[in-house]
C-alpha cells in the first residue's frame, strides 16, 4: 500500500512518531473499527479515529439527533436535529476524511444481528447507554474473539477498559457477572452528566483503539480506568480474571447468545463499569474493581 503526497501530509504527524511511522499508518489504514453508538462517547471516538486515518469506520445506532444531545454529542449539529444519528455522523466524519470507508447501521443491536456486525471488524468500541447492550456487545465480542474498548460515564466520573479474553484477559462479566435488576440506576435524564466528559472518555477510547491497532504501550485489558472530572484524578485499579466468571471461565454457563437481552429503559445510564447496588454479587465485583 502506498500513500499519495496527500496522504503523507495529512498524516505526516504520526509518521514522524517511532512507534507510528509509514507502517503503522498502514496499519491503521487497513483496519476495521466498529462503533456501538453514535452518542456521547461515540462522537469523540469516531472523529479522532477519522482523522487518525482508520481504513473503515462503522457506526450503529437507531436513533435520530434530539437537541438534548448537542450538550455532549458532538459528531451532530443543530442543522441535523431529527436525522438518523449514522447518517449525521457519516456527513461530519467524510467531511474530516475523505479517506475513510464509513459503513452506517441504523438499527439498535440485539441477539439476532450483533455477530454479525461484529465479525466484520478487528476492533469493537462499545459507547451504548444500558447495562443489556453492554452485556449483550461483550458477549458477542467473547464468541467472535474480538478486542472490546468499553467506555461509561456518569455524571461527573468516567471509566474505561479493554476487553480481550481470546488474548488470556478476563472479559467484562468477570468484573460484573450479570446486569443489576431493573430501576436501581437512574436514567441520564434523571441523573445528569457533564458534557465534556464524553469528550473525555471517548477520545480515551479512541487511542486504546489505535494503541491494540499499533501493538504499542500498556494494554487496559487487565485494568480499569477510572476518571473523577471534579477532583482532576486518573487512577487505576487492577480488573483481575474471575475463574469463576459464566462466560470466559472453563466452566462456562454462558455458552451463547441465548439470554434475555432485552434494554429496560429504567436501566438506562452512560454505562455501567460503576453498577450502583451494594448487594449479592455487585457488592463482589465492586470490591475486585477497586481492590488495589
Amino acid at each position: 500500500m502506498e500513500f499519495t503526497d496527500q496522504q503523507i501530509q495529512r498524516y505526516s504527524r504520526h509518521i514522524i512518531l517511532s512507534e507510528v511511522g509509514g507502517k503503522g499508518q498502514i496499519k491503521l489504514a487497513k483496519a476495521k473499527v466498529l462503533l456501538i453508538g453514535a452518542g456521547g462517547l461515540g462522537s469523540p471516538a469516531a472523529l479522532y479515529l477519522a482523522a487518525a486515518g482508520i481504513g473503515t469506520l462503522g457506526l450503529v445506532d437507531g436513533d435520530v439527533v434530539d437537541l438534548s444531545n448537542l450538550q455532549r454529542q458532538i459528531l451532530h449539529t443543530t442543522a441535523t436535529l431529527g436525522h438518523p444519528k449514522v447518517e449525521s455522523g457519516r456527513h461530519m466524519l467524510a467531511a474530516i476524511n475523505p479517506d475513510v470507508t464509513i459503513k452506517t447501521y441504523q438499527m439498535n443491536v440485539d441477539a439476532d444481528n450483533i455477530l454479525g456486525l461484529v465479525s466484520d471488524y478487528d476492533i469493537v468500541l462499545d459507547g451504548s447507554d444500558n447495562f443489556s447492550t453492554r452485556f449483550l456487545v461483550n458477549d458477542a465480542c467473547f464468541f467472535a474473539k474480538k478486542t472490546l474498548v468499553s467506555a461509561s460515564m456518569f455524571r461527573f466520573e468516567g471509566q474505561l477498559t479493554t476487553i480481550k479474553p481470546h488474548a488470556g484477559y478476563p472479559c467484562y462479566r468477570c468484573l460484573y457477572p450479570e446486569p443489576p435488576p431493573a430501576g436501581l440506576v437512574p436514567n441520564c435524564q434523571e441523573a445528569g452528566v457533564l458534557g465534556v466528559l464524553a469528550g473525555t472518555m471517548g477520545i480515551l477510547q479512541a487511542s486504546e483503539a489505535i494503541k491494540e491497532i499499533l501493538g504499542i504501550g500498556e494494554t487496559l485489558a487487565d485494568k480499569l480506568l477510572i476518571y473523577d472530572a471534579l477532583e482532576m484524578k486518573f487512577r487505576k485499579v487492577s480488573r483481575p480474571k474471575d475463574p469463576r466468571c459464566p462466560l470466559c471461565s472453563s466452566t462456562p454457563s454462558i455458552t451463547g447468545l441465548g439470554g434475555d437481552y432485552t434494554v429496560n429503559c429504567s436501566i438506562r445510564r452512560a454505562g455501567p463499569l460503576d453498577p450502583p447496588a451494594d448487594t449479592g454479587r455487585h457488592r463482589g465485583a465492586r470490591a475486585r474493581a477497586r481492590a488495589l
